[in-house]
């Protein structure tokens, strides 16, 4: 009699077990994705209106800049009308420019370039690219090289490079971006970890709490989603390729080990006891790349398979709600104590980039999962 209990209680914690060790169905994927996009339209049924925080800024920040990367992910799978206009409408209140005008040299600024060329290339209108290309243009005239002084910079104005040199066919984006890159890297790159300082004032001697390197989790996201997006658009010959490939393998290689039991990383990723716990911005932006890198088979299926599983189920049980909004947000920043608190039903002071990081990442796991 015992031991039939007993053999009952380990099957119930088998069959409870199951789910965490398995994707979900691409209609589930799918579903949690346009959960949490829906709960975003619903609150922001004006594209073009400016968002109100601790003061009024326009909707074309970087911010709601990465939620429309999310949402042209989203576009390309579940191509639906309504995502199309809400994009275009959005695009167009701001006239195809970005804060700062085509004279800006910050990258967050140009991050909403990217949407804009992807919008262009669905139907070849110049006036959708055209000032993102003279903002590039500038840049690529000029020989300073050392505006991305903070990691972030990487996944706002890379990509823009990496597209518009792809449209264009023309070299000197591959080049210009992999020499700002270069700077970037030579000074913020730890290749002894595989990871990245947030700038210079995380450099040596500066630690955590509990002796090691501050690396701050969605820095280090930002760095990997641009590597991705890097990587999908530029030809292999182009110059830089092996570099950004060779980084981003070992940030993943870093990154695997460092994965919480629930599958979320924390914001300090050598330091859980630092404001520890589940964050969802950095997570998705983890999972974006690893998923990426199975499809396209540099990463071993056996080795990282497993974390992603856990990064999309925990973000899809644990931290959306019913109602689309996404949980454990860490608030804008730059360190693990910024953005604070972070919790299941705590909203961040912009909501917008976590939900484009969660639909990037629903994006790629997609492609992964069952039919």
């Amino acid at each position: 009699m015992k031991l039939a209990v007993l053999i009952t209680v380990a099957t119930l914690g088998i069959l409870q077990d199951t789910p965490a060790q398995t994707l979900p169905r691409k209609a589930s994927v799918l579903g949690k994705m346009v959960v949490a996009n829906n709960y975003f339209m619903k609150l922001n049924p004006d594209p073009s209106k400016p968002i109100v925080t601790d003061k009024t800024r326009p909707s074309n920040i970087w911010t709601r800049s990465v939620y429309y990367e999310g949402l042209m992910a989203l576009y390309k799978i579940d191509p639906k009308p309504i995502y199309l206009k809400y994009a275009v409408r959005w695009a167009r209140s701001h006239q195809w420019d970005m804060p700062g005008g085509t004279a800006t040299r910050i990258a967050d600024n140009q991050c909403c370039g990217q949407t804009y060329i992807d919008l262009y290339c669905l139907n070849h209108k110049l006036n959708r690219i055209k000032r993102i290309k003279d903002c590039i243009g500038r840049i690529i005239a000029s020989d300073k090289i050392d505006d991305w002084w903070w990691i972030d910079a990487l996944q706002m104005a890379m990509p823009v490079f990496a597209k518009l040199g792809k449209v264009y066919h023309d070299d000197r984006y591959f080049k210009r971006m992999y020499e700002m890159y270069s700077y970037t890297k030579q000074k913020l790159y730890n290749p002894r970890d595989g990871l990245w300082w947030r700038d210079s004032t995380f450099l040596p001697p500066y630690k955590e709490p509990n002796g090691q390197y501050c690396y701050w989790s969605r820095g280090n996201g930002w760095v990997a989603a641009a590597l991705v997006r890097v990587l999908k658009t530029i030809p292999k010959t182009a110059v830089g390729y092996s570099d950004y490939k060779a980084t981003y393998l070992a940030m993943m290689r870093a990154l695997l080990t460092l994965q919480r039991k629930d599958g979320f990383w924390n914001v300090s990723l050598k330091d859980p006891e630092h404001f520890g716990g589940k964050e969802s911005s950095g997570t998705s932006l983890f999972l974006y790349a690893m998923a990426w890198g199975v499809r396209k088979g540099w990463l071993k299926r056996e080795a990282y398979m497993p974390a992603i599983i856990k990064a999309w189920n925990g973000l899809a049980n644990d931290a959306l709600h019913p109602n689309g909004m996404l949980g454990y947000v860490q608030g804008t920043g730059k360190q693990p104590s910024d953005g604070q608190p972070v919790g299941y039903d705590h909203a961040p002071d912009f909501q917008d980039f976590a939900v484009g990081c969660f639909l990037l990442a629903g994006s790629e796991v997609y492609w992964l999962a069952p039919k």
